[in-house]
Parts: C-alpha cells; sequence; structure tokens
C-alpha cells in the first residue's frame, strides 16, 4: 500500500503493527513511547501515522456505504420478489402448499395490531410530557444568572493536526 507520507523505519513498524488488527494497542502505544527522538520529531511521526489511518478509515466508510446501499438493493429485491408470490397466492387461492425444497403459507402477522385515531381522544386516554427547555436554561448560563439546578460543563480540549 502507498503511503501517505514517507516514514521512517520505526514509524513503518509501528504502522505495519496497526494494520494488524491482532496487536495489543498498549504495545503499539509502547513502540511509539520507545522510539528515540525530539518531541517535534516525535509529534510529526505520530502526524504520519494518525493522517494514514484517517485515510483508511474515511475509505472504508466510503465502502461501507456503498455495501450498505448494495444491501437495501438486494432488500427492495427481495420484497417485490415476496409481494409478487404472496400476490398470486392470493389470486390462485393457494395459500398453504409445500413443494420438495420449501413450505410456504400465508399467515396473520404477530404482535399489536395497527391503530388508527379517528378523532379528538379524550384525556384520560393521554399524557402529559414535560421537556427540559434546555436552549433557555444555556441561554440563562451564559447570560451570567445562577441556576440551583443545572451548570455549564467547562469546554473540553482536542488535538488538531494541520
Amino acid at each position: 500500500m502507498s503511503k501517505l507520507y514517507e516514514l521512517t523505519n520505526n514509524y513503518e513498524q509501528v504502522l505495519s503493527m496497526i494494520y494488524d488488527e491482532d496487536v495489543d494497542e498498549q504495545m503499539i502505544l509502547d513502540t511509539l513511547e520507545s522510539i528515540e527522538g525530539e518531541i517535534e520529531d516525535k509529534a510529526d511521526g505520530y502526524a504520519k501515522i494518525i493522517k494514514e489511518l484517517e485515510a483508511l478509515r474515511d475509505a472504508r466508510k466510503v465502502e461501507a456505504k456503498r455495501l450498505t446501499e448494495s444491501a437495501a438493493t438486494f432488500d427492495n429485491r427481495i420484497k417485490g420478489l415476496k409481494q409478487n408470490l404472496f400476490n398470486a397466492m392470493k389470486q390462485t387461492g393457494k395459500t398453504k402448499f409445500a413443494t420438495e425444497l420449501f413450505t410456504f403459507n400465508i399467515a396473520k402477522n404477530g404482535g399489536k395490531q395497527a391503530l388508527t385515531i379517528d378523532g379528538e381522544v379524550p384525556k384520560e386516554y393521554t399524557k402529559i410530557v414535560v421537556e427540559n427547555d434546555t436552549d433557555k436554561i444555556r441561554q440563562a448560563l451564559e447570560n451570567g444568572e445562577n441556576l440551583p439546578f443545572a451548570h455549564l460543563e467547562p469546554r473540553g480540549e482536542s488535538l488538531r493536526i494541520k
């Protein structure tokens, strides 16, 4: 596989460990720690590996999307074939039969029956749901109000590589 960046031998070893899903993550971190060099050199090595993994991750996400779409096509075809067979069985009146390979029958669906509401529902058949207005609470806290029931958490930090 062509590398996103040229890596030194040490970092190539780490990259090959990362490709091997059987390698323990701690072993990878220990190997990275054992590589000699200044923090800037190590940071460059880390960044090269991170960029390589991001490229692999993105490629796998694209492939996963393609496979998911392909599976959805199969689902639609299966649904259509089943509907055609269902219709043919209903039209011929043969709602139950067996062949040498399969048994076919049309049965009622299980689970709860579908419910349709035809008009206004009396109060005893309704629920009242109370939701917190988090936008209003956040705005009050940002404006300096002291609310005993809520507080803003400190912002987290993250590493950005450009």
